[in-house]
């Protein structure tokens, strides 16, 4: 895990500035293998339960009150681990709220398949994945465009609502790739690189104006 501590700029309808605790989750068996799991609901694997052990020491000192996770079984597991943790060394309850709204893109056709192999087989997608992949549609599967539109909106709810001093995010990659993006004002690039969650987290100063 690796802390990013810049500061970033949101465009909300609130002058509230929001600090976002925004986790991936611990790895599971197809991020292991380099696959794409979009929203196929995967537990952690051996792996992700030791990256969680090491997320929830790193981010103990960081106190939140609520825990807003996706809907699947890797977000779920690391956001029930952060909240016992916090219970543990800071001596108080942790709420976890499930946002169905934050479950991952789905990838249609694309859900197992390996990253190296659209690279090898398909150039083009692999490219425009990397340098423009808003407009990018798996077969019978999601736009980033469509994700995105859909997350912005529960993001938005989701800090205009809560008043915690950190708000905490435990949502997976590529999802929390368009997240980071969304708060941070950045445009989206690198698609292939946010395919895989490895446990990271970041903390984000969200000013919305």
């Amino acid at each position: 895990g690796r802390s990013h501590g810049w500061s970033n700029t949101m465009i909300l309808r609130s002058t509230q500035v929001s600090r976002v605790l925004l986790v991936r989750p611990g790895a599971t068996e197809f991020d292991d293998q380099g696959r794409m799991k979009g929203s196929l609901d995967m537990p952690l694997s051996r792996r992700g339960h030791e990256q969680v052990n090491s997320l929830t020491e790193q981010v103990s000192a960081i106190k939140v009150k609520t825990i807003f996770a996706a809907p699947c079984a890797s977000a779920i597991e690391t956001a029930e681990r952060m909240a016992e943790h916090q219970r543990k060394t800071q001596g108080h309850d942790v709420r976890i709220r499930v946002i169905e709204a934050f479950r991952n893109i789905d990838h249609g056709l694309w859900a197992g398949k390996l990253i190296d192999e659209v690279k090898r087989n398909h150039p083009r997608v692999y490219r425009q994945g990397q340098d423009s992949p808003t407009d990018l549609c798996p077969p019978e599967g999601e736009s980033i465009r469509d994700a995105r539109a859909r997350v912005v909106k529960a993001v938005r709810k989701v800090l205009r609502k809560t008043r915690d001093d950190v708000i905490a995010i435990v949502i997976p990659d590529p999802m929390a790739w368009v997240v980071e993006g969304i708060l941070s004002g950045n445009e989206l690039t690198g698609l292939w690189e946010a395919e895989t969650d490895s446990g990271k987290w970041e903390l984000i100063d969200a000013v919305l104006t």
